[in-house]
């Protein structure tokens, strides 16, 4: 039986040009983080990228910022591309406070970010 109004809902897409875009919407946290480790597992079982797109986010705790952590050692260990794609200001704010400003790859939107993985 599915939540009928759930905190967090993960929408996985593949680009044409190879990477998988995750489109996350809704609260990240403790209860919701699962949600996110799943897919994100999911999409990061081949090399050809990941794109969070956080634009729809509107709550992260620190479960939610350890998902995204644990997303950016896997890519880093694999060597593929991790992106974070529309993430607001109060989300910015919030990895710029834990330092996370100067670890993850940033881009205004979904476009920008497959921009850049093309280019790169």
């Amino acid at each position: 039986m599915t939540d009928p109004d759930p905190l967090l809902t993960v929408t996985p897409r593949r680009d044409p040009s190879g990477p998988h875009v995750l489109t996350v919407t809704g609260e990240l946290d403790h209860h919701s983080a699962p949600v996110l480790t799943g897919a994100v597992s999911e999409a990061q079982s081949d090399d050809r990228g990941l794109i969070l797109d956080l634009s729809a986010v509107t709550y992260c705790d620190s479960t939610g910022i350890t998902v995204l952590i644990n997303a950016y050692q896997r890519a880093q260990s694999t060597g593929a591309p991790l992106v974070l794609a529309g993430v607001n200001p109060d989300l910015n704010r919030l990895f710029q406070v834990v330092g996370l400003d100067q670890v993850f790859t940033f881009r205004p939107d979904v476009e920008a970010a497959l921009s850049s993985l093309r280019q790169g």
